[in-house]
């Protein structure tokens, strides 16, 4: 069935009006009726399976049927902090590393971002990498779209994170002692990655040392020298194939761990009814 975002889901059997976009692919792009099911979502992971009631002009009006599980979250937290680049490059930045899984986005601009940066022009921005981070979501299955924070100063970036845990990475051709295979390979498997990409440009030398000063670990991506937005994508299907889901494996462990959290809780409120 095909999945829908919507802001908010009523409770089962109640009825709920779809409008703007989603009103718009459902019946302009699809071609979908009344009759026909869908996946609702909203921005907290809640699912429910929906039938079209009826098709008309204020939207499309759904019956909700039945809530569905979620898909289980990935193993680890993955942040991605990347430097301002080409409108269709920090697209392309936004939906590939969404589609992989990443759990927040904060872009920043630094010493050699190129991208103008005015307020119209970034909330106009903030707006379309927002729905861009949605739409995939869509398309991935995931458990909710990924974060997009504002833009910010790497200045700013650099302090918000200096007093977070996890592993911190920062990725920077001038590296040559250490690559990010030997990175991840020297450390265990974390709860939480940070990473950071840097514009067309790449950092300035002061950048690097405040970026060290912060707690990250700088590291190469070997002697390939890829763009801005390939570096993004290329961290982020690395990190998943090391710790997170790109395997059964890891999607039968996350689902076993789920199971037996759900035991655990009910054997306990059993217990508190009981006593």
């Amino acid at each position: 069935m095909r999945r829908f975002f919507v802001e908010q889901l009523p409770s089962q059997g109640e009825t709920l009006v779809i409008t703007g976009s989603e009103a718009r692919h459902i019946t302009k792009v699809l071609r979908m009726g009344q009759g026909d099911r869908v996946i609702l979502m909203d921005p907290k992971g809640t699912r429910f399976q929906a039938i079209i009631a009826s098709v008309g002009t204020k939207g499309v009006s759904v019956t909700l049927e039945k809530a569905l599980p979620p898909p289980p979250p990935s193993p680890v937290e993955i942040t991605l902090c990347q430097a301002l680049i080409k409108s269709q490059g920090m697209d392309y930045v936004i939906q590939k590393t969404s589609e992989l899984g990443v759990d927040a986005i904060w872009p920043f601009s630094s010493d050699r971002t190129v991208v103008g940066t005015g307020k119209d022009h970034g909330a106009n921005k903030l707006r379309r990498w927002r729905e861009i981070a949605r739409n995939a979501a869509k398309q991935a299955d995931r458990l909710r779209p990924a974060e997009v924070g504002p833009l910010s100063s790497f200045g700013d970036l650099m302090a918000r994170w200096r007093d977070e845990k996890g592993l911190k990475v920062i990725l920077w051709e001038g590296e040559e002692s250490r690559d990010l295979k030997a990175l991840l390979r020297s450390h265990s498997s974390p709860e939480r990655v940070v990473g950071v990409i840097g514009p067309e440009g790449g950092f300035s030398p002061q950048e690097i040392q405040t970026a060290l000063a912060a707690g990250f670990l700088s590291a190469s991506l070997g002697s390939r020298v890829l763009r801005s937005e390939t570096a993004a994508v290329t961290f982020m299907a690395i990190i998943q194939y090391e710790w997170g889901d790109l395997s059964v494996k890891a999607q039968g462990a996350r689902h076993k761990a789920k199971t037996e959290k759900t035991l655990i809780t009910k054997t306990r409120k059993d217990e508190n009814t009981k006593n």
